[in-house]
C-alpha cells in the first residue's frame, strides 16, 4: 500500500516525508527498536555525515516536474499572505508599457501626426497663423532700381557718335510693403483679395544715391507717342510734328532719378491726357510708378482646403485664369502661379513651378537647378529655363509671345499691351542671354550671370521663399519712327531704360524661428519619438520577458545559500511549510538518510545531475518548453517508471544495511565514502534482519528519546558518548 502512495505522490508532484510523523505509527514500531549500545555511534556519525553529503550532491538535480506547481503559483496565484506579489504586477505593467511604446511608434509611422498638424497650419483660414503671415508679410522685400544714364546725349543727337553710351547708376532702393487687402473667403476653397504694393524710399540702403540725382534719360512720352503715331496717316503725323516743334520736346531729357521712376510732368502727356483720355488717363509718366499700378486689380487665391500644395497660389487674376494680352494657353495662363508670397508646396526634386508679377505681364516658369541649405532650411534653387524669353525661334510654342505677328529678337518679350500701349519690352539686365543685335546701337552694357541672373531659394515642403532675387530690365522696342520730329536717331532701336531687382535676402528672425520649429524641429522630434518608442518598447518587452521567464519562473524556492542550504531537502526531509508545526513536535526524531543508492541511481545520477543543474538558462527554457508540451506523456512514463524505481529502492535500502563485505561482493559502489575514508568504518554495522510482509521497503530511522538532537550537529559530536537510550527501527 505504501508503494502505491509513494507512486501517487511522485506522479502528482507532492512532497512526502520519509519519516513517519504519526505518533500512533511510531508506537507500533517499538518492537523493531534497537538499543543505542547495539551500534557503534562513531561509525554511525560518519555514515550520517556521508549521507548528508550524498544528499546535498543529489539535491543539485532539480526536477522540473516536481516544481511546476510552484512556478505557476509564484507567478499567477496569491501568496500565503493573501496578497499578490508586487514584482510580477510591476513587471506586467512594464510589459504592457512596452507594447504601448511600440504602438506609439506604429502610430507615427502610419498616421504621421506631424503631417496632419502641418497641413492644418498651412491652410489659409481666417485668423490662422499662416494666413496672417500671408495677408501682411513681415518680410523685408525690396525693389532695387538701376538707371542707365546716357553719358553722350549731345554727341549722339548731333550725330557725332553712332552709339548711345550708357552708364549704370544705382541702386535706388524702395521697400515694398506688400499686403493682401479686403480678403473675402469663398465657398469653393478660395479667397478673393486686392493686392497692394506701396513703395517706401530707403535712402540708407541706396548706397549714397539720392532720388534727386540729375541724369540724362530718354523722354519716354515723346518716344512712345512717336512710335504709336508713326504708323498713322500723314495728317496725324503732321499734327504730332507740329506739337513737338511747338513744345521743343527732345528724345533725351535731363531729369531727376525720382521723376524718371515715379513720374514727371510733360506737355505731351498733358495734351494726351486731354485729347486721348481713353489711352492716357494719367497726367505724368514714370516707369516704376506704372509698374506698381494695381488699381482695379483683384485676384482669387487657393486656401489649400482642397489641396494643401496649392495653398497661396493664384486661381484667377481679374476674374480669369488667363491674361487678355496673349493668345494661347501657354502664354496667357496664370493659374497655379505664385505672386512671390508663397510658392507651391510638397514639390518634387525635378518639378517646375510658376511665378507671376504684373510687371512681367506673364507667368514665368521656374525650374530647379540646385539642392542645398539656405538659412538653416532645406531648399531648392530655381532659375528661369533656357530660352524663356524666346519668341518662337527655339521653342515653337513661344510664338504666342509675338505681338500681332511681330516677333522681337530672342532675349526680349513685348509687353506693350501691359504698359498702356507704350513700346515696352522686357529682358534680363544688360541684355543678358540676348541676341547680339540688341547691342548694335548701345554701348556700356556688361551682362554677368552672377549679377544679372534670377534666383529663387524655396523650401520645397512648404513653398516658403527663403531668398529671392528677381531681375528684369525695361527697354523701349522702337520701330520706324524716322518720320517723327527729333526722333529719327532712335528708329529701330532697342533702348535700355532701367533694370530692377525685387529681392528678399532673408526671413525676419521671428518668422524664421517659427518656421524652423515647424519645418526642422517638429519633424525631427517626431522621428526621435518614433525611434525611441520602438527602442524602449523592444527593450521593455525583452527585459520583462527575460525576468518573468528566468528570474521568476526558474527561480528556486528556498534559495540555496552556499553549500549548507539544501534545496532538495524540502522534498526528501518533509520540511514543507504546512507541516512545520508537526516537525517541531518531533524534536526527538532523526531525519533519515533516505537516498536510493543502487548501481544505477547513485553515482551515475550524481554525475548526470551536476551538468543538468549547470545548464545555461537558454537550455532551461528549451527544457521548460519540451516538458510542458510532453506533460501528459511524462506523467504516464513516470507511473511506469515508479514501479521500476520501487524495485531499486527496496533493493538499495536492503543493501544499505548489508555489511561492507557483502556490499563489496555485490559490486555496490554507492556506499563508498566521498571523503575517501577507509571501508573499515562500515564493518561496525550489522544487518538486522526482519520480515515485513506489509511493506518490503526499508527505511532507516534513528529515534532518540532525549535532547541531544535539539542541539547543533557539533554538539551531538561533542556529546556522542552520552549514554542516552538509542534505538534503531527497521520499518
Amino acid at each position: 500500500m505504501k508503494d502505491l502512495v509513494q507512486i501517487w505522490n511522485r506522479v502528482t508532484g507532492r512532497q512526502y516525508a520519509s519519516v513517519n510523523s504519526n505518533e500512533k505509527e511510531l508506537k507500533d514500531l517499538t518492537n523493531n527498536r534497537l538499543n543505542k549500545g547495539d551500534i557503534d555511534t562513531s561509525a554511525f556519525e560518519v555514515n550520517l555525515s556521508e549521507c548528508e553529503g550524498l544528499n546535498n550532491k543529489f539535491n543539485d538535480d532539480l526536477d522540473f516536474n516536481e516544481r511546476k506547481d510552484e512556478i505557476i503559483n509564484r507567478l499567477f496565484k496569491r501568496r500565503k499572505s493573501g496578497h499578490v506579489g508586487r514584482q510580477p504586477k510591476r513587471l506586467f505593467l512594464l510589459f504592457l508599457l512596452g507594447f504601448v511604446a511600440l504602438g506609439v511608434g506604429l502610430f507615427i509611422i502610419f498616421l504621421h501626426p506631424y503631417n496632419a498638424i502641418f497641413n492644418w497650419k498651412v491652410v489659409l483660414s481666417d485668423g490662422g497663423e499662416i494666413f496672417e503671415m500671408w495677408r501682411k508679410p513681415e518680410v523685408k522685400l525690396y525693389t532695387k532700381v538701376y538707371l542707365f544714364n546716357i553719358t553722350n546725349a549731345d554727341d549722339y543727337m548731333s550725330g557725332k557718335d553712332d552709339k548711345i553710351k550708357v552708364k549704370e547708376v544705382g541702386p535706388y532702393v524702395y521697400r515694398e510693403a506688400l499686403e493682401h487687402s479686403e480678403v473675402k473667403f469663398n465657398e469653393n476653397g478660395t479667397l478673393s483679395t486686392i493686392p497692394r504694393h506701396p513703395l517706401i524710399w530707403e535712402e540708407e540702403l541706396s548706397e549714397g544715391n539720392k532720388e534727386d540725382d540729375m541724369l540724362y534719360l530718354p523722354h519716354i512720352a515723346l518716344l512712345s507717342i512717336a512710335n504709336v503715331v508713326s504708323q498713322q496717316n500723314f495728317m496725324t503725323r503732321f499734327g504730332l510734328n507740329n506739337l513737338i516743334r511747338m513744345t521743343n520736346s527732345q528724345p533725351l531729357a535731363k531729369m531727376t532719378a525720382k521723376e524718371f521712376m515715379m513720374g514727371y510732368k510733360s506737355e505731351l502727356m498733358s495734351l494726351g491726357n486731354t485729347f486721348l483720355p481713353g489711352w492716357i488717363y494719367f497726367d505724368k509718366l514714370g516707369l516704376i510708378d506704372r509698374m506698381y499700378d494695381f488699381d482695379g486689380d483683384y485676384e482669387t487665391i487657393f486656401t489649400g482646403e482642397n489641396d494643401i500644395s496649392l495653398s497661396g497660389l493664384i486661381d484667377t487674376y481679374r476674374g480669369s485664369t488667363d491674361l487678355p494680352q496673349w493668345d494661347g494657353k501657354h502664354c496667357s495662363n496664370v493659374q497655379y502661379a505664385s505672386d512671390g508670397t508663397k510658392f507651391k508646396g510638397a514639390v518634387g526634386r525635378n518639378e517646375s513651378i510658376l511665378f507671376y508679377r504684373k510687371s512681367l505681364c506673364r507667368s514665368a516658369p521656374l525650374i530647379p537647378a540646385e539642392e542645398g541649405t539656405k538659412h538653416g532650411f532645406k531648399a531648392y534653387k530655381y532659375v528661369f529655363p533656357e530660352h524663356m524669353l524666346d519668341n518662337g525661334k527655339n521653342i515653337e510654342e513661344n510664338k504666342c509671345f509675338c505681338r500681332h505677328g511681330k516677333c522681337l529678337p530672342e532675349g526680349l518679350i513685348d509687353v506693350t499691351d501691359c504698359y498702356y500701349g507704350f513700346p515696352i519690352a522686357l529682358s534680363y539686365p544688360h541684355f543678358y542671354k540676348g541676341e547680339d543685335i540688341l547691342f548694335s546701337k548701345v554701348e556700356g552694357l556688361t551682362p554677368n550671370k552672377e549679377l544679372h541672373e534670377t534666383r529663387f531659394w524655396i523650401q520645397p515642403d512648404s513653398g516658403l521663399p527663403l531668398d529671392i532675387t528677381s531681375k528684369f530690365q525695361i527697354n523701349m522696342a522702337l520701330g520706324d519712327i524716322s518720320l517723327i520730329e527729333n526722333s529719327a536717331r532712335f528708329a529701330n532701336m532697342h533702348l535700355p531704360l532701367l533694370w530692377f531687382d525685387i529681392t528678399m535676402s532673408s526671413l525676419p528672425s521671428s518668422m524664421e524661428q517659427k518656421f524652423k520649429f515647424y519645418l526642422n524641429i517638429f519633424p525631427l522630434v517626431e522621428q526621435v519619438i518614433m525611434y525611441l518608442s520602438f527602442i524602449a518598447g523592444t527593450i521593455l518587452i525583452l527585459v520583462t520577458t527575460y525576468i518573468l521567464t528566468f528570474e521568476i519562473m526558474f527561480k528556486s524556492f528556498g534559495e540555496k545559500k552556499h553549500s549548507n542550504i539544501n534545496i532538495r531537502r524540502n522534498i526528501w526531509m518533509n520540511r514543507d511549510k504546512k507541516s512545520k508545526g508537526k516537525v517541531n513536535e518531533r524534536d526527538s526524531i532523526y531525519v533519515p538518510c533516505d537516498i536510493p543508492l543502487s548501481d544505477t541511481d547513485s553515482d551515475q545520477k550524481f554525475e548526470e545531475a551536476r551538468p543538468t543543474f549547470m545548464k545555461s538558462q537558454s537550455d532551461r527554457l528549451k527544457e521548460f518548453g519540451h516538458k510542458l508540451s510532453d506533460r501528459v506523456y511524462d506523467s504516464v512514463e513516470n507511473v511506469r517508471g515508479m514501479f521500476d524505481d520501487l524495485t531499486h529502492v527496496r533493493n538499495d535500502r536492503k543493501n544499505s544495511l548489508i555489511p561492507p563485505q557483502e556490499s563489496q561482493e555485490g559490486n555496490n559502489e554507492a556506499y563508498k565514502s566521498d571523503s575517501g575514508e577507509s571501508d573499515k568504518e562500515y564493518d561496525k554495522y550489522r544487518e538486522i534482519r526482519q520480515s515485513d510482509s506489509d511493506d518490503d521497503s526499508k527505511y532507516l530511522e534513528v529515534i532518540d528519546d532525549g535532547s541531544e538532537f535539539d542541539e547543533s550537529y557539533e554538539n551531538r559530536i561533542k556529546h556522542k558518548n552520552n549514554k542516552n537510550e538509542l534505538y534503531i527501527h527497521i520499518n
